[in-house]
């Protein structure tokens, strides 16, 4: 039956292969699902909760404070990523799973705790430093979350997966993952307690685990090694994915096709999430709700119905191409809408729609397409210039374009700062979507040679 309806959608799966991608794209849903209710809910804790103005802070002190707490995360995720090169050395591949999701299961349970009794007793019972702690601890744990989490489960699926199963199988998990991201999205829209959202996701980490276990029992001991043929094991060395990054341009180019995006994608989301938070219609949980369900939903839609085709048809080099010039082509169309003078409301509709399109094509094309440009790679590869590409390199592109976003803030002055924003973010975005198409070019086209000979980056 499963069978039949996955086969239905995505013909090109072979049978066999069925159960395998249906246990790792459940894995994903959870994985993204829990990581999409952390994502909008972090942003409420620092907009709304953490500096309240009957506390004593400034109006509008959370998303002043945004770049800086960007900034600040960029530190935490580098330490994150040094300990996950270790820990990469120490433990098998999924066993890091237990490790990292059992961390993070101990932290969000003391933030439920502490948020329960703020939402019982009231804010003034914390008082103002320990609320304000609360907001930035959830917020970088989140952060985090999502670099370490997410890096690892598509390293695990792309170090058991080949070439032509990726093709086939990998726009089916992103499929199944959407309606996870829609659920989480979901469940902020209707404005549960923030604790109890904390609660959702310590459950939805701890079956996510209980996933992967289920998962290493269908995998081969050779596939658990992820070391393919001909390939050397490593030693152990921490420093062996900054070397590799640095000494073979492949790997640089992939960092930047899958960071570069980030920059420009962060100054849109500040822009946005910057408007809706000013504008005193709106309600700004219930916004970011909506946000993350269409945002989710389209990309459903395309990974369900666009995804493989065009990859099967048009093949992995055009879909690297086809995401930059589709964001510079919706960047362009947003300023020249700007220049227009549109009210408030329509402007962050209308960021709102560039936000949704962009996003969701990052994950329904971009993100399956820059994971199988690793396939050619050594274990090193996948695991550490990953972690180091997804941790560290991706943080450090979110937090440069939220440094922008801070620059051009005019304090005291919201609508000026929106101005600034929308005029000269827009352009400063265009900047970095062209060195990002450059690159995608070329990392395309290597990527169909190393395809083509066998070779393997290492």
């Amino acid at each position: 039956m499963l069978s039949s309806v996955v086969r239905f959608f995505f013909p090109d799966i072979l049978k066999e292969e069925v159960k395998k991608f249906s246990l790792f794209s459940v894995a994903c849903f959870f994985t993204l699902g829990t990581y999409w209710i952390l994502r909008l809910l972090k942003d409420v804790l620092i907009y709304e909760l953490a500096f309240p103005a009957e506390l004593g802070w400034g109006i509008g002190y959370g998303r002043l404070f945004i770049p800086s707490l960007k900034f600040i995360s960029l530190g935490s995720v580098l330490l994150s990523v040094f300990i996950y090169s270790k820990l990469v050395d120490m433990y098998k591949k999924h066993e890091l799973f237990y490790v990292i999701g059992g961390f993070y299961i101990v932290l969000f349970t003391v933030l439920t705790a502490v948020l329960l009794i703020s939402n019982t007793y009231g804010p003034e019972v914390l008082g103002w430093f320990p609320l304000a702690a609360i907001g930035v601890i959830g917020y970088l744990a989140t952060e985090s979350f999502g670099s370490l989490i997410i890096a690892l489960f598509w390293s695990f699926t792309v170090s058991v997966t080949q070439g032509d199963e990726a093709k086939r199988g990998f726009p089916y998990i992103i499929a199944v993952t959407q309606i996870g991201t829609i659920g989480g999205s979901a469940l902020v829209y209707f404005n549960l307690p923030d604790w109890l959202l904390f609660v959702i996701c310590i459950f939805s980490i701890a079956t996510l685990l209980f996933i992967i276990s289920r998962i290493v029992k269908t995998l081969t001991p050779e596939q658990l090694s992820g070391v393919k043929a001909g390939e050397k094991k490593a030693k152990p060395d921490m420093m062996a994915g900054v070397k590799l990054l640095f000494t073979k341009p492949y790997l640089m180019g992939i960092l930047v096709v899958s960071t570069f995006y980030e920059i420009a994608k962060s100054i849109v989301d500040y822009q946005m999430k910057s408007q809706a938070n000013i504008i005193p219609s709106i309600n700004f949980k219930q916004f970011l709700g909506i946000y993350g369900m269409s945002v989710n939903f389209l990309a459903f839609l395309m990974a369900l119905l666009g995804t493989s085709i065009v990859m099967k048809k048009m093949g992995l080099r055009f879909c690297l191409i086809l995401y930059p010039v589709m964001f510079g082509s919706s960047m362009i169309g947003l300023y020249l809408f700007y220049l227009t003078g549109p009210t408030p409301e329509t402007l962050l509709w209308a960021t709102f729609g560039v936000m949704m399109l962009v996003t969701a094509t990052s994950y329904a094309v971009n993100n399956p397409v820059k994971e199988m440009m690793y396939i050619p790679t050594s274990k090193d590869a996948k695991f550490k210039v990953k972690g180091l590409t997804d941790m560290f390199g991706s943080r450090s592109a979110k937090m440069s374009g939220m440094q922008v976003g801070g620059a051009l803030n005019i304090p005291g002055d919201a609508m000026g700062s929106i101005s600034r924003l929308m005029g000269y973010g827009t352009l400063i975005s265009l900047g970095f979507i062209g060195v990002w198409l450059a690159v995608a070019i070329y990392v395309g086209q290597k990527n169909a040679q190393l395809t083509r000979d066998g070779e393997i980056v290492e």
